[in-house]
């Protein structure tokens, strides 16, 4: 079904698109451009000609920003791949920029370089290069352009003129490579002519390191004398880097473009009257208003349209607003992002493989987690389940950004958690002495509040089969985050119970029902929360648990002291402060969920309910599952123990046969 806010959104984007275009068709032509006939020619209706035409569309949306008017993305498989890099001015405004690379950029470089497969351009306030190989993080110094302003330096000042200009590209280019973001940097140099002062640029594209912008500059700059010796200006542009001085203000207000290099040395010539400005003033706005206006009216037939028809068929009653391209990383962004996926930017290492922290251009933290390349699981298969997690989206789970499936390579990449996960804190003595009572009881309703949402609230209902400490993250205010769907499987709204022949999950945490027969359903999770507040409330393991010096077993010994009366001998010494009632009630609540009986189980949403509303009457639980000593599975066991897929959610189908897929080695986790 379209919803109502997804068609205005649409309409709104098409009105955007208009504007876009018809400000493009009044546009200039590139500054530069060339044709990269090496790569190879397309044809008009093949697949890379679509790929492309999506990717230029759509590389300048927020999603393929990587820092301030920088964007990069890709498009397509294998042969029929595109990448594509689009870079502003440092100086122009974000909606200059948009409009010079969806405008200026596409129309008139494509029009230029109609059957290419790679081409490159520059324009005034913007450079667009697109092809057939990756182009994020290479440094390309070739082909190499030089546009020249011919009037001649005054000879009583040349000498300095040409000393002070090597000092400001020297001073800019250290600049420019310094900075992380724009890699973008101006700047000014007095002479001895109070009336002349040098006006100087130096940009390289963000995804370069700081010594690759270097290099490139130096080089760039050595055409200098070339192209430009004794001008007053000139600028020399490669795909990777551009150099650009005046005796004027470059980047203040817009001037009049220097003169091209076949020109005879004269003077600039002078600007336009103000009449002629106006008439053509005039012209942009009659044929803007003859191009928007009728574009507009046919825009707001199809909304209408779009408004009416709201039938759809297939599984799913929603539109499906993510598609592939808009989650599909490129392997070499990731790859410089995590520095080459170093040994220092590693977070942790598991059966699915290791993290690594990460840091795109625009900034933002990534968590990056490579997968074992032993996956019997398909390409299709493995997008499929990115995209649906992907659609997952709760406070109190962790957001997956994207996924890259690229060079034999499956990489999923994660919203970057400060705080890791909540074993290193629940679990360790300094941390957990400051972990008050009203921290513990926000993590234990967050994470309710999450498989509420995976249960219930979500399209469809998610198990999650791996709720343990380690798999919840904390972030800058400790807030618990839901992490790991690497075991999850995903059941039909009116499915209830599925089972396996191949059990996975955490000894400790694992539902007697699903460890003895394979039987899983919303209430393992419930199992597996209620071992979860009672560890958070104990601030001991499940598996590790100790009493007055003796190893005890946590359910047993939170079930005997509750029969008791002296549920308070589970509490953490350290927890000095909060209610004690309200302590009390969790750990009634947690024995709840552990219980033997699967019909017994409370489900999440009641389970918040009894959290949140202590109106709510708590019935007497019954014995919990003491399965870890009755079939004989020491208490130590916290691993994992196999698995049915390595990137994501599974199918809800029964599993009777899984000899294609490996089993985690033993003393290995899923993390």
């Amino acid at each position: 079904m379209v919803s109502s806010s997804s068609s205005f959104g649409l309409f709104l984007s098409l009105i955007q698109l208009v504007l876009l275009v018809a400000q493009a068709l009044i546009q200039s032509p590139p500054l530069f451009r060339y044709c990269i006939n090496s790569s190879g020619n397309y044809t008009t209706g093949s697949p890379y000609d679509e790929n492309l035409s999506n990717l230029l569309f759509s590389l300048s949306s927020s999603s393929n920003r990587n820092g301030h008017g920088f964007y990069n993305s890709s498009v397509g498989e294998n042969s029929d791949k595109v990448y594509a890099l689009g870079l502003c001015r440092g100086d122009q405004p974000t909606d200059n920029c948009i409009r010079c690379l969806s405008g200026d950029a596409i129309h008139a470089l494509t029009k230029e370089c109609p059957v290419q497969k790679a081409a490159f351009g520059w324009y005034d306030g913007c450079m667009l290069r697109y092809s057939n190989q990756p182009l994020y993080g290479i440094l390309t110094s070739s082909p190499s352009f030089a546009l020249v302003n011919t009037q001649d330096v005054s000879s009583t000042l040349l000498n300095e003129f040409n000393q002070k200009l090597k000092a400001l590209f020297e001073r800019l280019s250290s600049q420019a490579a310094a900075e992380n973001d724009l890699k973008y940097a101006t700047g000014t140099q007095n002479t001895s002519d109070a009336s002349v002062t040098i006006y100087g640029l130096t940009q390289c594209t963000p995804d370069l390191s700081a010594q690759e912008c270097t290099e490139c500059l130096s080089s760039t700059i050595a055409q200098i004398p070339l192209c430009c010796a004794g001008k007053i200006g000139g600028r020399v542009v490669v795909p990777s880097c551009v150099v650009w001085y005046e005796i004027r203000p470059i980047v203040a207000a817009p001037a009049s473009p220097p003169l091209p290099p076949k020109a005879t040395p004269t003077s600039p010539p002078p600007p336009p009257s103000g009449k002629k400005k106006s008439n053509a003033s005039q012209r942009k706005v009659i044929i803007t208003v003859s191009i928007v206006v009728p574009l507009v009216v046919l825009i707001i037939f199809v909304w209408i349209y779009l408004r009416l028809v709201r039938k759809t068929k297939g599984k799913f009653e929603e539109a499906d607003d993510m598609s592939i391209e808009a989650l599909q990383f490129d392997f070499d962004s990731i790859r410089v992002a995590t520095n080459n996926f170093s040994e220092a930017n590693t977070l942790g290492r598991g059966g699915f493989g290791a993290v690594y922290k990460g840091r795109l251009w625009n900034e933002e933290d990534i968590a990056v987690k490579r997968l074992s390349k032993d996956s019997a699981q398909g390409d299709i298969e493995f997008k499929n389940e990115v995209i649906l997690v992907a659609k997952l989206q709760h406070r109190n789970l962790v957001r997956l950004f994207g996924f890259c499936l690229e060079r034999n390579e499956r990489l999923l990449v994660y919203e970057f958690v400060p705080n890791a996960s909540l074993d290193h804190f629940i679990f360790e003595p300094v941390k957990r002495a400051d972990l008050g009572w009203e921290t513990r009881y926000k993590i234990i309703v967050g994470i309710g509040r999450g498989l509420v949402y995976l249960h219930e609230d979500s399209r469809l209902r998610i198990i999650h089969r791996d709720l343990k400490a380690s798999n919840i993250l904390l972030d800058a205010e400790l807030n618990p985050k839901i992490a790991d769907f690497g075991m999850a499987r995903l059941f039909n709204i009116d499915q209830t119970q599925a089972e396996t022949s191949r059990v996975v999950g955490t000894y400790g945490y694992m539902a007697p029902e699903y460890v003895m027969r394979g039987h899983f359903s919303v209430k393992s999770d419930v199992y597996s929360f209620g071992v979860l507040v009672l560890e958070i409330i104990s601030g001991q393991k499940n598996s590790s648990f100790r009493h007055e010096g003796k190893l005890e077993d946590l359910l047993g010994f939170g079930w005997n002291s509750w029969k008791e009366g002296i549920s308070s001998n589970l509490i953490d010494p350290m927890l000095r402060t909060g209610s004690r009632l309200e302590i009390m009630r969790c750990i009634h609540i947690g024995l709840l969920c552990v219980q033997q009986s699967i019909a017994d189980r409370p489900t999440m949403a009641l389970v918040i309910q009894m959290l949140t509303s202590n109106s709510v009457d708590l019935p007497v639980p019954s014995q919990p599952a003491f399965f870890m000593y009755n079939h004989g599975i020491g208490s130590s066991s916290d691993m994992s123990l196999g698995f049915e897929s390595n990137s994501g959610l599974t199918g809800s189908d029964q599993s009777k046969s899984n000899s294609a897929h490996k089993p985690i080695p033993e003393n290995s986790t899923t993390r």
